[in-house]
């Protein structure tokens, strides 16, 4: 009970916190790791089909997961009738996105 007591006290003053931060501009997300240039230069490169997931993660500095992420999410987002050149804008931090991978066919086994 008291530990519950205390759990709600922690959250209520976080949330206190978190409203009082926002308006000031202190209250920030996490960065992407690439920018939307970089992103879209990113996909140019996968989409030419001369590097792999693992050379553009080398070549730009970062896990593999954010290649696939990023890909993911950039081919998900369409392009502005009115901007078709622009550069596309990251989701908000709150957008999930789905990290479930299909399988290559070269690694799955014969049976």
């Amino acid at each position: 009970m008291v530990v519950e007591f205390e759990s709600d006290l922690i959250k209520m003053r976080t949330r206190e916190g978190m409203t009082v931060a926002k308006p000031k501009g202190r209250l920030r997300a996490k960065q992407p790791k690439l920018k939307p240039n970089q992103a879209k230069h990113l996909l140019d490169l996968h989409d030419a089909g001369n590097y792999t997931q693992t050379e553009l993660a080398e070549l730009f500095g970062v896990g593999r997961s954010t290649i696939y992420r990023t890909i993911d999410i950039m081919r998900l987002q369409p392009v502005e009738a009115e901007r078709p050149f622009g550069h596309p804008v990251p989701p908000s931090p709150n957008t999930r996105i789905s990290t479930a991978r299909k399988s290559c066919p070269t690694q799955q086994r014969e049976q």
